[in-house]
């Protein structure tokens, strides 16, 4: 099999375990590419890029314009302050307008969910999601997957704890279809105000206590709270999130001897953890970002159709 099954990543909740699977196991090549003196092969050469940011982005933005220099892509970054939507341009007509200069991958990002299937509809150019308001967040999932496989050998059978605002977090969302896919036994955690109603169908435990969420965990994923939640009210004050949901070093004798502490980035220290957990030698946080970049190469490489001989 040289591509996905779709032309697009949209999202991870439909996404076959298959999918999934041949995505980690292309990136093993890319992340060795990244590792070069020379960071770049000609895998891509003649395919153009437009990286569609309406949100602000550092990690994701950067990591995929990386991932497409290095993979020889001829790139495009589209910034709103100085683009027509500014001049009352709808949507569908800035993407068709940019399309119509031939180019072939779109990245989004974006606040409104649904946003990357509109494209899908408007656009014969290939989709991937960089976010979509709360809805998913697959590149992120996939490189937190590619992380955790990579340390473990499998994510079968692993006990995964997913802490913060899971209302909100399209980080969660993703990470929770990915590794249910996958067969990990994935709890939540997290105050019950940050719980959307109908958290009973991501089919996970659910705590909002910490010390039982996080009892008998393998990996440990702490995601970032928005602090302007707390102006709305979801949470009394930063320093009583912290007290009850923040993880520390004294959470980590609750855990499986060979733990591992995730954050997607980027972090509040203090707030939703600790500084000595963070730095500590059982998390991989910089790795999650070293592997994101391979993980979108990878990505962009199996989206693109092109044939595997060519990326060597």
């Amino acid at each position: 099999m040289n591509g996905l099954q779709s032309r697009h990543l949209l999202g991870l909740e439909n996404t076959p375990a298959e999918d999934i699977q041949l995505i980690l196991n292309t990136v093993d090549s890319f992340r060795e590419v990244i590792d070069r003196r020379i960071k770049r092969v000609p895998t891509l050469r003649g395919i153009t890029v437009l990286n569609l940011f309406y949100e602000p982005s550092t990690r994701t933005r950067i990591s995929f314009e990386l991932a497409e220099k290095r993979l020889s892509a001829d790139t495009i970054n589209f910034s709103t302050s100085t683009s027509s939507v500014k001049k009352g341009e709808s949507l569908r007509d800035t993407v068709q307008n940019i399309e119509a200069m031939k180019i072939d991958m779109v990245v989004v990002r974006h606040s409104s969910p649904g946003v990357p299937y509109f494209l899908t509809q408007c656009m014969k150019s290939n989709i991937i999601n960089a976010g979509d308001g709360a809805h998913e967040h697959p590149t992120q999932a996939l490189l937190d997957m590619y992380t955790i496989w990579k340390k473990y050998g499998r994510l079968d059978g692993l006990r995964v704890v997913l802490i913060g605002d899971v209302m909100h977090s399209r980080v969660i969302r993703s990470n929770i279809w990915c590794l249910k896919t996958m067969g990990a036994s994935v709890a939540l955690g997290g105050p019950s105000t940050l719980m959307p109603k109908e958290v009973e169908r991501f089919g996970c435990d659910v705590y909002t206590d910490i010390d039982k969420a996080l009892d008998g965990a393998d990996v440990v994923n702490v995601m970032r709270i928005q602090l302007e939640r707390q102006q709305l009210g979801m949470f009394p004050s930063q320093r009583e999130y912290t007290n009850l949901f923040g993880v520390n070093s004294g959470h980590m004798k609750l855990l499986n001897k060979n733990y591992t502490i995730m954050h997607p980035g980027p972090m509040n220290r203090g707030v939703e953890i600790t500084s000595k957990v963070a730095d500590s030698n059982k998390s991989v946080i910089l790795e999650q970002v070293t592997n994101g970049q391979a993980v979108r190469m990878a990505v962009l490489y199996l989206l693109s159709g092109r044939k595997e001989e060519e990326g060597e």
